[in-house]
């Protein structure tokens, strides 16, 4: 599975097992994309990254950080500090993915302007 963002400057391989894609309806993910997030994830050792000098890592939290090209915008990461996985934005993959939206986080602050996506809704850790 390969991916990357708009510009072409960063581009990706994931090797290995992803998990279905999940929608974070959280504050910080709609101020960071302007909508919901949709993100698959992979082990942290199953992603190779090439043009990682155009990636610019921001600490959005104490917990997380985020990932987006420095040079059109792209978000493509998201990880827990100290984590062994990282969240991979799905728009940012290559078509086919082969997967699927099947479950939705922190959906009490999603915004008041679109409706639920009609998928699973889960806590957080149980991802």
């Amino acid at each position: 599975m390969r991916g990357g963002c708009l510009c072409g400057a960063v581009n990706y391989q994931v090797s290995g097992q992803v998990r279905s894609v999940v929608a974070c309806h959280c504050t910080q993910c709609r101020k960071a994309s302007g909508h919901y997030v949709a993100a698959t994830q992979v082990r942290l050792e199953c992603l190779e990254i090439q043009g990682n000098d155009h990636l610019k890592w921001y600490h959005s939290s104490a917990t997380a950080k985020r990932a987006f090209c420095k040079i059109c915008g792209s978000q493509l990461f998201w990880a827990e500090l100290e984590s062994a996985d990282i969240s991979i934005m799905a728009g940012s993959l290559d078509n086919p993915t082969g997967l699927q939206l099947d479950r939705q986080i922190c959906t009490d602050t999603k915004g008041d302007y679109y409706a639920l996506p009609h998928v699973k809704i889960v806590d957080q850790s149980s991802l």
